[in-house]
């Protein structure tokens, strides 16, 4: 979730991207009730894989995981 009290989900991708592999390499996907483009770009270029905005369907969680989960492995 990008708004998560004491450290945001934009600074946390940030420091997990900064960690050794093979956390640095996880995917990462945004969780949030942000809607805007804005908001879908500031994810991705704060180094996160994906995007879904909240309220999530089941279809879009397992699409996304699948698109990021078999280009991970």
């Amino acid at each position: 979730d990008c708004q998560m009290p004491i450290m945001d989900g934009f600074e946390a991708t940030r420091k997990m991207r900064e960690m050794q592999a093979p956390i640095c390499n996880l995917p990462i996907i945004a969780v949030t009730a942000n809607a805007m483009e804005a908001d879908r770009k500031m994810c991705l270029q704060s180094g996160m894989d994906g995007y879904l905005k909240k309220p999530v369907a089941l279809d879009d969680i397992e699409s996304e995981l699948r698109a990021h989960v078999s280009s991970a492995a």
